[in-house]
């Protein structure tokens, strides 16, 4: 196996062990919800809970030369930070009081295309005809998917919007990302990520709520918040700032696409949300559509 293709195996492995932590991301969610804690205040435990593990696993890290950050690192934290695990969790957490988590996940779909079609602008290089066919395929399969929502309990509008903006949101973040974890590194990017991220939301609380607040909340919401930091947190965006480092964005975001589906395995199970047929074709659909653009990346990380 040449150096290329180990690469991309590892690249693909790390991916996809961070999509399989986030995707248990929306179950935790729904389950905490069943104890009456608001989306601001369980975001804001999850922050918490993962800014401090993150720092615990910084302290017991093999000591190595700091990277010194200059302006315009702190400056791409700051806005990185902001887009990836404030702005894109937010409107995520805000989406679930009111959608499924196994449509929440079927939105999510949009981030490989989005992430793709972002990186092809920022890199400045055209997009391939099959990113059009895979947008097209997936737009169709999300709008069968989402027709019965609408008529049900399941989601409305106002929280499917708001779970678009998460994706384009976590797309820009994606995009944007491999120029500055190169700069200092996966681990750093990922430490500073989740410490930039849980101060804007601390802020976010305070403003919103008196600091007794979290003190009253079940002892199972607490349970929740930290499963959401370890499981669907800091294994993750570790993963993940890895992963891009190796294979890049736009390939992270298309091996991420297996966690939707693992979503809606979860959900039917644990949760007892239910498809009707036509929904799990547009699923199909939307599978399909992010499949091709998996295969052209494959295909681009093949040694010439």
């Amino acid at each position: 196996m040449s150096d290329a293709s180990r690469q991309f195996r590892s690249g693909m492995i790390l991916a996809s062990v961070a999509a399989i932590g986030f995707a248990s991301k929306a179950i935790f969610v729904k389950l905490a919800y069943r104890y009456g804690v608001d989306a601001i205040t369980l975001l804001g435990l999850r922050l918490c809970y993962a800014t401090g593990l993150v720092w615990l696993i910084r302290w017991l890290r093999p000591r190595k030369a700091q990277v010194v950050l200059n302006r315009k690192d702190w400056f791409g934290i700051v806005c990185l930070g902001f887009a990836g695990y404030y702005l894109s969790s937010l409107l995520d957490f805000l989406g679930l009081q009111t959608v499924s988590a196994s449509l929440e996940r079927i939105i999510l779909y949009l981030i490989p295309t989005f992430t793709v079609c972002l990186t092809a602008i920022y890199t400045r290089k055209m997009v391939a005809p099959v990113i059009w066919l895979t947008l097209l395929l997936t737009y169709v399969g999300m709008l069968i998917v989402i027709g019965p929502e609408l008529a049900s309990a399941h989601g409305d509008l106002t929280g499917m919007l708001l779970i678009v903006g998460s994706t384009f949101s976590y797309a820009v973040y994606l995009t944007l990302s491999p120029t500055l974890i190169k700069r200092i590194g996966a681990s750093n990017f990922a430490e500073w990520m989740i410490t930039a991220s849980a101060v804007m939301m601390t802020v976010h609380y305070v403003v919103k709520f008196p600091v007794s607040h979290v003190i009253q909340l079940p002892w199972q919401v607490h349970v929740y918040g930290l499963a959401i930091a370890i499981l669907a947190t800091c294994i993750p965006i570790y993963a993940m700032s890895a992963a891009i480092s190796t294979i890049g964005p736009d390939k992270v975001a298309i091996f991420g696409s297996i966690g939707p589906v693992l979503t809606i395995m979860m959900s039917l199970n644990l949760l007892g949300e239910h498809f009707t047929w036509m929904q799990w074709l547009g699923t199909a659909i939307v599978i399909f559509g992010v499949s091709l653009v998996g295969k052209m990346g494959k295909r681009q990380a093949r040694p010439s």
